[in-house]
Formats: C-alpha cells, structure tokens, sequence
C-alpha cells in the first residue's frame, strides 16, 4: 500500500427537506451575503431556488443570484461571476446544481479572492493559489462528485482547452444532499451521472501492483451498488433509496477513499475532456464513448487487476484471468449501452476523421508534450489509436 493522506473534510447534510437547512449551514462557515449559483433555470422552475433563499433569510444571510452555469462549466463565466461576487462583497459561495454550477462555483471562490490574477492562471498554476472564498452545495444531480472533491474542471472557450484544478481549496464547506431533489433528471442526464461515478472508481482502480485490500473492497462495493441501484432508479425515478444510493456514490467515489493507498489515473478522463471541449458533448457520454476502448488498449498490463474486476464486479466465474478480464470489459460496455450511454464515438454523435483523431490526441497531450497513464503511457500516437478503436 502507497503513502496517502486522507483529507474529505465536507460536512455532509444528508437527507429529506434538508436543503431547508441551507441558511444555518452557510451562517455557521461564516457567510452573511451569498452568490447563489446555478444552470440554466430548472432551480427556479422547481421551486428549489425560493427554498433555499428563503431559508438564508430566515438567517439573516443575503444573496445575490448567478445563474446560467454551463453543462460544460467556462472559464469566462466563473470569470464574470467572480466580478459580480466581488462588486457586490460576497463572502460565501453557494452552488445549486450539480457538477458545472459546483465547479463553476469553485471557480468563482478562487477569481474573487485573487482580485488581480488572471483566474486561467490559478486554474493552470502558472499563478499559486493561497486563498480563495469558502463554497457550498446543494446538490441536485448525483454524478462528478465535486461536492465532496478536490477538484474542479472548466473550458477555456478561446483555447478550446478543458482541464481540472486539484487543490484543498476546492473542498466544499458543506454539501446538502436530497435525493428527493434529482426525481425529476431526464434518463439520458441520470446515466451520464451514473458512468462518471463508476469512472471515478475505476480511474482509481485499475492500477496494478499495489495491495490494498480495504480499498478495492470499498471500491467494488461501491461499482456493484452503482449498478444495481441505476437499474432500480431507471426503472421507477422516484425510487427514493435507489436515488439516495447513487446520490451517495456519487460522493464516495471521489472524495479520494476509493484511491487510498493507490492514487489514481484518469487517463481516460484526459481523453474524453477533448470531446467535450471540441464538440460540448455531455461529461459521462465522452468517457463511456472511449472506455472500452482504452481498456482493450491497456487490460494485458494489468489482466490481473481487471480479471478481480470482472468476478468482484460483474460476478464473472471464469478461471481463466485474461478470459475474465476481456469479459469485464465486455460486460461494463453492454451496461453503459443498457443505460443509454453510448460506447462509440459513432453513437456518441462523432464522425471523427483522422484530422480530428490527430486534433483531439494533440489537445489530450498539450502538443504530444506529456504522456499519462499509469499501465502503458500514453502520448499522442497511443490515444490516437485509442480514438480509432472507439470509432
């Protein structure tokens, strides 16, 4: 087992009615005037919004509203939400949402607090980052896990670049989570949620030749109930455990417990990031339009690995280690397509020419100047044939 340390410091408020708390969470992290952050308006549609501006005035807590996050969360609007947070002395950041209001939200923390400094700056640390604004959540979509994370993803719309930030100052004060609250998803944005929770396992799974039993055990359980709850949810969207299952998973699976001992990956996070910069595709549907491929690309550095995979996971019986291992992969790729996620760049809406394939490989890599990936490095000519086996 690798060093690690574990830091998931988020308080979780976990339950029914409980975004009615919101006012004495924001109160007790210290804020007084808020910047209430959200998508495209279904907060306000619902009802949700009101319920939580009406319990920050039952606390004397003032806010401002910020809405118009993005699927695809963009530099430029965090960077006007940071402006408006500053001209209007926000001391508290509140995302309600999922992950592109939270990220967006993450971003606005750090560009008020470092008035001055270009926020593309902090968010590439070619500016270090020693302060920001503290941020809080009430989640309404289970799927990237940035309530509880230390990570955040934005687009820079004028470079076509989308990349993370991980720093301790991305972790969430609070996080209110009703799994009333994502009833209402459409099917297609519950499944992308549901492919980038068990892609947050995974990337931090498939890493050979390190023994961490507790881990993989935590990991595994948490695959096999992101499986049997999405059916369940699928079936009935008002199933109240299954969504609270999921909701919880999706926070689990990336607050780093799944990595402990181990770390991560995310080499296939790096090449579906691409897709969504380029073409603005949906975040889970990029990742299962490549997985399968990357995973034919990689198993036989780690048949082992994948082979535990396929029978802790999928239940697999076969004894044979790279048998099982290419039927895990087989059958990941049936569940993704059984949940309506597409498993190609085909299904995924992408008729990628060999111009694009080169274009997207040179993006993943920043110019063929780095390789990741912690089983077969990868530089632009291995992704390339990655994108070519996925089309």
């Amino acid at each position: 087992m690798d060093n690690f340390t574990q830091y998931a410091p988020t308080e979780v408020v976990f339950g029914k009615g409980t975004e009615n708390e919101t006012g004495k969470e924001v109160k007790k992290w210290g804020g007084s005037r808020v910047i209430l952050v959200y998508g495209k308006g279904s907060v306000v549609r619902s009802g949700l919004l009101g319920r939580v501006e009406k319990s920050l005035k039952a606390e004397g807590v003032d806010s401002v509203e910020f809405g118009g996050a993005r699927p695809n969360p963009t530099l430029a609007h965090a960077e006007e939400g940071a402006a408006l947070a500053a001209k209007k002395h926000c001391d508290f950041v509140l995302a309600v949402g999922g992950g592109s209001a939270i990220d967006t939200a993450k971003g606005i923390a750090h560009g008020a607090a470092n008035p001055g400094i270009q926020l593309w700056d902090i968010w590439t640390q070619k500016a270090p980052l020693t302060k920001s604004m503290p941020v809080g959540v009430v989640l309404t979509i289970a799927a990237a896990g940035s309530e509880m994370s230390d990570s955040a993803v934005l687009t820079n719309e004028e470079t076509d670049i989308k990349t993370g930030l991980s720093t301790e100052f991305n972790r969430c004060k609070f996080a209110v989570m009703n799994p009333e609250l994502t009833f209402t998803l459409p099917d297609y944005q519950l499944a992308a949620g549901i492919a980038d929770i068990m892609m947050h396992t995974m990337e931090r799974y498939f890493i050979p030749g390190i023994q961490c039993d507790l881990t993989d055990e935590i990991a595994e359980g948490l695959l096999r109930t992101v499986v049997k709850n999405a059916k369940a949810a699928l079936k009935d969207r008002r199933d109240y455990d299954a969504m609270a299952e999921i909701m919880w998973c999706s926070s689990l699976s990336h607050n780093d417990l799944t990595g402990c001992g181990r770390g991560k990956d995310f080499s296939v996070h790096k090449i579906g990031m691409p897709l969504s910069a380029f073409y603005d595709y949906t975040h889970g549907a990029t990742l299962t339009a490549v997985w399968a491929s990357w995973a034919r690309f990689q198993y036989k550095q780690a048949v082992d690995r994948f082979a535990r995979y396929a029978r802790k996971v999928w239940g697999m019986t076969e004894t044979d280690d790279e048998k099982a291992a290419f039927s895990g992969i087989e059958a990941t790729e049936k569940f993704f397509s059984e949940v309506g996620m597409p498993v190609s760049l085909h299904e995924l809406g992408l008729s990628a020419t060999e111009d694009d394939i080169k274009a997207l490989a040179l993006n993943a890599t920043q110019g063929d100047t780095l390789k990741f990936s912690r089983l077969i490095p990868l530089g632009a000519k291995e992704i390339e044939e990655i994108y070519r086996m996925a089309r």
